[in-house]
């Protein structure tokens, strides 16, 4: 199977730059996999697809204001890093623009001395690791002096850090949101467990990788990023007993979906666990967790448009974003949702 099999036309108007109003007011795309059926409603009838003893599976990672500006110690010449994935304690792996002035040893200021970094290491990839060093805790500093790192193909500026955070955020780690989680409001969560519907969490922080172009033509040779996740003992159990009881799981979100899947190939079941993951779902694989899935709408000749059509059928997920272009749906980040069910 080829990378461009996954192309599809996308009028540029349709890429959401805000989010909606309330979360749950978005357009739901509602894909049938067995039969390809569609049927258009609004975000908040979710719930009328979902059944007593069904679970849903969240990510709970929250995403980290990642993007930071800062002036090279010596010179004081302006510099930007984008930190990708924490390696251990205050060590990370960063993009970094210029990187000719961040080689090995160089040191960094940011917010007028509330961090500084110097870097250790230059990648093979040209991504750099470096160590931070604060007076606060790293976090809360953070939270001060960074910025929020939307997807390239938003321009607009976001006025509300927290509309690019999940409601149910918790653990800090992510360069970008678990986007299909962006859709639930804490009253559509209640109404949902009032209906007997289970929601457990998983953590999986989101790589900048997410956004990679695939640029190999045969999709077999694409390499995936690596990122970190976690299942917790209960959100174990609870999957255990939702497919004894045989009723559904459903992922939120290809992140929950691919931290599922990989830990069932690795071990053979859920078990409580963490570790990195670099799993890459495309047609012909074989699901041995999911049955059903609520989404966002993704790039074209992405790994996620490619996750999505091994879960619900290639020819099935042509055919829905074809309707959805179609019928003006807001697509990427901050648009409209699927699930597929």
């Amino acid at each position: 199977m080829n990378t461009s099999d996954f192309y599809y036309e996308l009028p540029k108007e349709l890429i959401a730059q805000t989010p909606v109003e309330p979360r749950d007011s978005s357009r739901l795309l509602v894909l049938n996999r067995d039969n390809g059926a569609i049927v258009h409603k609004h975000f908040c009838d979710i719930i009328d697809y979902l059944e007593e003893g069904d679970c849903l599976i969240a990510n709970d990672s929250r995403v980290i204001p990642a993007r930071i500006f800062g002036v090279k110690k010596d010179t004081g010449a302006n510099v930007e890093f984008l930190l990708l994935k924490q390696v251990e304690g205050n060590k990370w792996e960063t993009l970094c623009k210029p990187g000719k002035k961040a080689k090995v040893g160089v040191e960094f200021s940011f917010g007028n001395g509330l961090m500084n970094c110097k870097v250790v290491e230059v990648k093979d990839d040209g991504n750099r690791i470096v160590e931070f060093d604060c007076h606060e805790n790293f976090f809360s500093t953070l939270d001060k002096i960074g910025q929020m790192p939307l997807p390239p193909y938003i321009t607009e500026k976001l006025e509300d850090k927290e509309r690019y955070q999940t409601v149910y955020s918790n653990e800090l780690g992510s360069a970008a949101a678990p986007t299909a989680g962006l859709h639930f409001t804490e009253e559509l969560m209640d109404k949902i467990k009032a209906k007997g519907v289970n929601i457990a969490y998983v953590t999986l922080h989101v790589g900048l990788g997410t956004f990679r172009p695939v640029k190999v033509e045969d999709v077999t040779k694409h390499k995936m990023h690596s990122e970190h996740f976690e299942i917790p003992g209960e959100t174990a159990e609870l999957i255990k007993n939702t497919k004894a009881n045989g009723k559904r799981v459903i992922a939120v979100g290809t992140t929950s979906c691919r931290t599922l899947e990989s830990v069932t190939s690795q071990y053979g079941e859920i078990k409580p666990c963490e570790g990195w993951t670099d799993i890459f779902i495309y047609p012909g694989y074989e699901f041995k967790v999911l049955d059903g899935l609520i989404t966002n709408f993704h790039l074209p000749e992405s790994t996620l448009i490619m996750l999505v059509s091994a879960f619900a059928g290639y020819d099935n997920i042509m055919n829905a974003y074809k309707t959805a272009v179609d019928e003006r749906y807001r697509f990427f980040s901050f648009g409209d949702a699927m699930a597929i069910l």
